[in-house]
């Protein structure tokens, strides 16, 4: 596999379980900012893979409003090329790829533990987010047909990566600084895909990033402590790591991330209201410290303004509907 070009590429992922709220925008504006204002690209890719919730007719949507709103990507996904090859669900013969060179390692091992199983497990508290694994299965199975054999209909193996014992990995991020952690005493051996070949989230992200020459990741600080792991996927598969910049989320006044509960944060509902989309922009914009409240102000506008050492490192806390008059 070849990585990263010289010239910054960024990339825009979402994934299809629903509409694009205004969280999901707040990161797309840093990530699209960061790499205008370096000269760089940006790659549009639908993220489809470990997600039982996704919805018919979500991707039409979601680049509808990203459209509507100001968005623009060099590569990918509605940019006029063959859209089949940046949707995940579409290249599973590439992770399988991967996939065999980790096996060649010996770095993989089918797995048959439910996540029950895993829970059953633990002796501490445990995140709800990372569970810690005991490594059960790392030596219990000749290959993936014989952990298939022991599983009843419906349910598959997963491959489990064996995680370095002890092995501390640390990064510098770009808006976090730097971050460290032992990954066998948090995960252990962590779950790379749910699919025989290798269709699996954790794989194909990293596998997807290298491909397309992705150099510059933007996403919310909930996936820091998931980079190590990649990074380990990374190594083995002896790619180079991308720049990696984790941002503050956007979160409800009970601090937990925006959803539902929070009320109607959907860019098509505050479309469908009549706000437009220099309303949204100069809201999201003033919530990172570029613009004073209810400015309206377009992409291109924000990129006299844009600057990184404004953008508080607290998630910014969603109170009411700014756009109400």
């Amino acid at each position: 596999m070849k990585n990263t070009p010289l010239k910054l590429r960024g990339r825009l992922a979402p994934s299809p379980t629903g509409a694009l709220h205004l969280g999901n925008i707040r990161t797309f504006m840093i990530t699209c900012l960061l790499a205008r204002s370096r000269g760089g690209e940006l790659v549009m890719r639908i993220e489809d893979l470990d997600h039982p919730k996704n919805k018919p007719g979500a991707v039409v949507g979601m680049i509808d409003d990203l459209r509507w709103l100001g968005f623009d990507w060099d590569e990918g996904y509605g940019s006029g090329g063959n859209d089949e090859e940046y949707i995940q669900s579409r290249r599973i013969e590439l992770y399988a790829e991967a996939l065999e060179k980790l096996k060649a390692q010996n770095l993989i091992y089918p797995c048959t533990c439910s996540r029950k199983d895993v829970e059953a497990g633990l002796s501490a508290p445990h995140s709800d987010e990372c569970l810690l694994y005991s490594g059960t299965c790392r030596t219990k199975y000749l290959d993936f047909a014989s952990a298939q054999a022991v599983l009843p209909d419906g349910r598959i193996p997963a491959w489990r990566f064996k995680v370095p014992e002890g092995e501390s990995i640390s990064f510098i991020d770009s808006f976090c600084g730097k971050y460290s952690q032992i990954p066998s005493d948090v995960s252990g051996d962590f779950v790379l895909a749910r699919h025989e070949f290798g269709a699996g989230y954790m794989l194909a992200v990293v596998v997807d990033d290298a491909l397309m020459g992705i150099n510059q990741i933007v996403r919310g600080d909930d996936l820091l402590s998931a980079t190590p792991r990649q990074i380990l996927i990374y190594r083995a598969l002896g790619l180079e790591l991308p720049e990696y910049i984790h941002l503050p989320l956007v979160v409800g006044p009970d601090g937990r991330r925006l959803a539902k509960r929070h009320g109607d944060t959907r860019v098509s509902f505050f479309r469908e209201a009549g706000v437009s989309p220099e309303k949204i922009i100069g809201a999201l914009a003033a919530s990172c410290g570029w613009a004073e409240e209810n400015e309206e102000l377009s992409l291109s506008d924000l990129l006299l303004r844009f600057d990184m050492s404004l953008l508080p490192h607290e998630p910014f806390v969603w109170h009411d509907d700014p756009f109400a008059s």
